[in-house]
């Protein structure tokens, strides 16, 4: 008995121990699938916090995970145990405060964390859920990929968790397999990319967090810099530390091994946004969305190796946004719409074999999302049109605003050289009508 009772503790202290440490794991299983949503190519996950459901990004370009735009649900996720920090990222504004929160309960599918650290961001401009037009509460990565081997199937959306020790790699004939580098706790790829007939060697920064293909460090002595007048200047993203600007332009071709990609989307952010990120000396860029969807990603952190598939994204041509305007989901606009429209028949009292037909309409008003314009590129076509910062966007080529998601109003935007685009906007009460083409810039 006194043996039994030994054993039973011995149990009970090395389970404890093992959930009580700063790890995942998946109870009774060896793997599990999560389906996520894709986003102006990022990945939306949901995440329990202390019981909470939020949605996070997936962004294998954090090492921290980080919570923001939590408005009053501050009570209910019960953030404790917690001690002021600064936060440093992509854009030109400095440090953010945070405050660092331990021995927290995390849970994505059925993986699980009883002693998660995560940092807490109340500074309301810290929020990128206006400019993807869905509430996101936060970013999660190498909590995530440290304890798993990660699957991520971007053609059929779904994220896959695989403990390592029980975890068979199957046979790829179509598959290529790369090493990993990791610093400070982030991945990185090598690769190669041709500018100007020269073929340059690249290290970048595997960032699913990113909605872009490619950014590039501009580095002269390289070769690394958009070749004469074939780039344009652009808003390129929102980061940690504020907006960030840059050049877009395009690379003759993107080499991983064998696969090549031509006339690839490229964007060089400008010195005082990425300061921060050259501090890897080794670094010239990042590798985000845009290009990782068109592949299905098994990221292997304990061998230090990533394994790349193509998908049905791969043949898929880069597009980017001619019109020139940013838009973010900007609170709501009161809208009068048709409720119903019926028909009443009443006898004729003259001719009992005639009817009446009354026709009763009726309207309700709804709340709507209201798309203001936030960035205007200089001499875009939107703005050579008339367009101004803070219109609100109240059709596109006869299509209500309203009935759109921000995402298909972005992939108009994204269409071909020579498509005509009508926009109706609110301009301070003011209904304005313009027309614009969209023009290929490079």
């Amino acid at each position: 008995m006194i043996k039994q009772n030994t054993l039973f503790l011995l149990l009970l202290l090395i389970s404890f121990f093992c959930f009580s440490q700063s790890s995942f794991n998946i109870p009774r299983s060896t793997s599990d699938k999560i389906k996520f949503k894709l986003i102006d190519n990022l990945i939306v996950l949901p995440v329990e916090v202390n019981g909470f459901e939020l949605s996070f990004l997936l962004d294998s370009g954090v090492s921290k995970p980080i919570l923001f735009n939590i408005g009053n649900h501050a009570d209910s996720l019960k953030i404790n145990n917690a001690e002021t920090i600064y936060l440093r990222g992509l854009g030109g504004d400095g440090s953010i405060e945070a405050l660092r929160s331990k021995q927290n309960l995390f849970k994505v599918g059925n993986a699980i964390n009883v002693n998660q650290d995560i940092y807490v961001v109340f500074d309301s401009t810290i929020n990128f859920a206006p400019r993807l037009g869905i509430p996101i509460h936060g970013i999660i990565g190498y909590d995530i990929f440290k304890d798993f081997i990660v699957e991520v199937n971007y053609s059929r959306k779904f994220i896959k968790l695989h403990k390592p020790l029980a975890y068979e790699y199957k046979e790829c004939k179509k598959c290529e397999v790369f090493d990993l580098t990791l610093h400070n706790n982030k991945p990185y790829i090598d690769a190669n990319v041709e500018i100007n007939s020269k073929n340059i060697p690249v290290k970048l920064l595997i960032d699913s967090g990113g909605s872009d293909a490619l950014w590039l460090f501009e580095d002269a002595d390289n070769g690394v810099y958009p070749v004469g007048e074939k780039y344009f200047n652009d808003y390129l993203g929102k980061g940690l530390s504020g907006s960030v600007y840059g050049k877009r332009s395009k690379v003759t071709s993107f080499s991983l091994n064998s696969f090549k990609l031509e006339n690839v989307n490229v964007a060089f952010p400008d010195s005082t946004s990425i300061s921060f990120a050259r501090k890897f000396k080794e670094r010239s860029g990042s590798i985000s969305g845009e290009l990782l969807k068109r592949f299905n990603i098994i990221m292997d952190y304990t061998n230090q190796k990533v394994i790349l598939k193509k998908n049905s994204n791969f043949g898929m041509p880069f597009h980017y946004n001619k019109s020139g305007i940013v838009l973010e989901q900007d609170g709501i606009r009161i809208v009068k719409e048709l409720d119903n429209t019926s028909i009443v028949g009443f006898p004729n009292d003259k001719d009992s074999n005639n009817t009446t037909l009354v026709f009763n309409t009726s309207y309700k008003y709804s709340l709507k999302p209201a798309f203001r314009i936030v960035e205007l590129r200089k001499d875009s076509p939107a703005e050579l049109a008339g367009l101004h910062l803070g219109d609100v966007v109240i059709s596109i080529n006869n299509k209500h605003a309203d009935d759109l998601s921000l995402q298909e109003i972005n992939s108009m935007f994204r269409a071909d050289h020579g498509k005509q685009i009508k926009m109706k906007v609110d301009r301070n009460g003011v209904i304005l009508t313009f027309r614009f083409i969209l023009q290929n810039l490079y």
